[in-house]
């Protein structure tokens, strides 16, 4: 199998390392929480994923599909699709990028071939806590993280990929976590993309609204599954200086886990076989 790492915003390798399929890296990942890219990469390599890189991807085009910008869309969407065709896996640390490519066979309802192509990418993109659990058979990595943490689901994971198990699982296996429940967690924190510039006003209500909640809970970490979200959260959080950290749910496991990490000439977490390209 062979797995892609990949940063859609800069077309830069953030790892390479054996089981082989894809990674998108999502945007805001290198405008504010990159270090989720490396936290996965490392993850998957500990447990033997093989990361690659295909040098023409691009964005997954949920920007302009959201505008209704559907042909230029398309462009990037057939970009995408080349890009990953021969990989047996995608993975995402984006419920949203990877829900954008469900909407693929939409957009080539009428280009059989592409149609195709849309349909196997569909098929074998996952988010990132889905092929964990789903794929590899993953729920307990060794984290120790002794922290009280609160969990908010993203929209597109939680309520149109059906994302919501998975990380509970994973959280519930890190040792020493305290896990504490959002209030009225499933509400929208107010992102939604466009909707953040267009609605401006709505969507700082409702972000606001959602630190109130997290501030309840009295957590010291606020952990998620989407970086869009998490950044929004983030930046309210700052603005009103409250000492929250704001974190991937990949961040959480790889730092809770890097304690045992070994040093030396072997890869992440010793395994010989893996390299990547973040020392």
């Amino acid at each position: 199998m062979q797995i892609f790492l990949v940063n859609s915003s800069t077309n830069q390798l953030i790892g390479a390392c054996n089981y082989e399929g894809l990674l998108i890296h999502y945007l805001p990942q290198r405008c504010h929480l990159s270090p989720s890219g490396e936290a996965m990469v490392r993850l998957l390599a500990a447990h033997g994923v093989r990361l690659d890189f295909p040098p023409i991807q691009t964005c997954c085009g949920q920007p302009s599909y959201n505008s209704g910008y559907w042909d230029e869309t398309r462009v990037a969407a057939k970009t995408i699709l080349e890009a990953f065709d021969d990989s047996d896996f995608v993975v995402c640390p984006s419920g949203s990028c990877t829900y954008m490519i469900h909407h693929y066979p939409e957009l080539f309802a009428d280009e059989p071939v592409w149609l195709e192509k849309a349909k196997r990418l569909e098929a074998k993109a996952y988010e990132f806590t889905q092929f964990l659990v789903q794929v590899l058979g993953i729920t307990d990595l060794g984290a120790h993280f002794p922290h009280k943490v609160t969990y908010h689901p993203s929209c597109h994971g939680s309520r149109l990929l059906g994302v919501k198990d998975e990380p509970m699982a994973l959280l519930s296996q890190v040792k020493g976590l305290e896990l504490v429940p959002l209030p009225f967690a499933e509400d929208c924190c107010g992102f939604g993309g466009t909707f953040a510039i267009k609605m401006s006003d709505i969507s700082g209500a409702m972000v606001t609204e959602k630190v109130d909640h997290v501030k309840e809970t009295q957590a010291e970490v606020l952990v998620g599954l989407d970086m869009a979200c998490l950044m929004n959260i983030a930046g309210n959080l700052r603005y009103r200086n409250e000492p929250v950290r704001v974190m991937h749910l990949a961040e959480l496991l790889y730092e809770g886990c890097k304690q045992d990490e070994p040093t030396g000439s072997y890869g992440y977490y010793g395994q010989r076989t893996c390299r990547t390209g973040l020392e």
